[in-house]
């Protein structure tokens, strides 16, 4: 008979037991990536594998908030939410321009020669767009404004000054995709949202030398601009929303009016982001009490699938563990999953929807969706009286790929506080 010892199998390796995750399929892992939200997330992510690395080949950083800045400085503030900090670049090439909306991670400039630079504010990469023509002027401006000696000038002779350029020509430029992703397999397309007109501006960003002006077939201005489902949205200042067609073999869009997606009645104050492929609308619903001349209002979330045959908004009050950043000023607003210090189900809005405009603090509005309520928490003393510009999700991609420096980063440091080490173009300063 045999010895006891003998028939004792030997011991199962732990790997044994363990799911091969490094084999699940890449278009899996390339869908989680894309719902990655922080720096932390993404690093994890990334230092998992090769094949996890190669799904997520950017990392996707924690959302700051790009604070007002001085054209006259090259100083630019931002507020970090989830350590409670403030932190600030020295960019020189902010200096003298004024910014006309974020996008894609990337932050749009115009001087008083109505030129427009894309600068990415964390790797110091700039990308230049056409300037304006007196084409644009004439669709953007009710005034009558003329070019003398490379200055925009009014009719009554004065010239245009920096700090009203967005009243007179672009007011905000949404992309399609970063303008140096080259492996997003599509080029980069601008459209822009002028100071006061039915129609946009579009240019494909490194090929177009002057921008196309697109009829919206819209009745007011248009009041901002949305990518989603890989199309433009233009929306009118009431809420009416015009789609347009995929630019494809180089064709200019034409838009088509969506006369379903009129908003809910009573919707003010109205947002529009994408959220994993849905367009969604963000609102206050508003009280009145004319004996007391008070107020009261609940915030209100609505989605809609672009794909059904007659698109429709529904009611939303549980996003999951997704967490959604919106813009007040500018038209960029996105959705991430929620990570540590970020409540899940949860609106964080730049400035509160109804501010004091003699508060000398920038503060957060804080909603719940499920309940509709909201909070606002103060955190950082006012810059130059006026609101913040936006949110912004720091984009460290380089053409080509990673810098070493990102990639060595990534694959050292599960956890790293990636917005207190950024690539800037210039010099970081802290304060608290």
């Amino acid at each position: 008979m045999s010895h006891p010892s003998s028939m004792v199998q030997p011991p199962l390796r732990m790997s044994s037991l363990l799911p091969d995750w490094s084999s699940l399929p890449k278009e899996l892992l390339e869908c989680i990536g894309k719902r990655l939200a922080s720096g932390h997330d993404a690093a994890s992510f990334r230092s998992a594998c090769s094949p996890w690395r190669a799904a997520v080949p950017f990392a996707a950083f924690e959302p700051l908030l790009l604070l007002p800045f001085d054209p006259d400085s090259d100083t630019v503030t931002f507020y970090r939410v989830s350590e409670e900090k403030a932190f600030s670049l020295t960019l020189p090439d902010a200096r003298g321009k004024v910014p006309c909306g974020t996008s894609r991670g990337w932050l749009a400039l115009m001087d008083e020669a109505a030129a427009m630079t894309l600068l990415n504010l964390f790797t110091g990469a700039r990308v230049e767009l056409p300037p304006a023509d007196e084409r644009i002027a004439a669709a953007a401006s009710r005034e009558r404004v003329s070019r003398v000696r490379g200055r925009w000038v009014l009719r009554s002779g004065d010239a245009v000054k920096l700090e009203h350029m967005r009243g007179v020509f672009f007011h905000e430029i949404v992309l399609s995709a970063p303008p140096d992703d080259d492996a997003g397999g599509g080029e980069c397309v601008a459209m822009a949202v002028l100071a006061s007109s039915t129609e946009v501006a579009f240019c494909r960003v490194g090929v177009d030398g002057a921008w196309t002006l697109l009829d919206t077939k819209l009745e007011l201005s248009v009041a901002s601009i949305v990518h989603c489902q890989g199309k433009f949205l233009a929306i009118d200042v009431v809420g009416e929303i015009s789609i347009f067609s995929s630019n494809s073999a180089g064709a200019n869009p034409t838009a088509t009016p969506l006369p379903s997606l009129s908003p809910p009645g009573g919707l003010c104050h109205r947002s529009y982001l994408d959220s994993d492929g849905e367009l969604h609308l963000v609102g206050a619903m508003v009280s009145t009490f004319h004996e007391t001349r008070k107020f009261t209002y609940s915030s209100m979330l609505y989605k809609c699938d672009l794909l059904d045959r007659v698109p429709e908004w529904s009611r939303v009050k549980d996003v999951g563990d997704l967490t959604l950043f919106v813009s007040k000023s500018f038209s960029e607003s996105f959705s991430g999953t929620s990570v540590s210090k970020y409540k899940k189900n949860i609106i964080y809005f730049s400035e509160p929807l109804y501010g004091d405009p003699y508060d000398f603090a920038h503060r957060l509005e804080i909603v719940d969706i499920a309940a509709g309520t909201s909070k606002v928490k103060p955190l950082h003393e006012k810059m130059k009286g006026s609101e913040a510009v936006g949110w912004i999700r720091p984009n460290l991609w380089k053409r080509g790929g990673i810098s070493k420096h990102d990639e060595e980063n990534s694959q050292k440091e599960v956890e790293p506080n990636v917005t207190d080490q950024p690539e800037p173009a210039g010099e970081v300063k802290a304060s608290a």
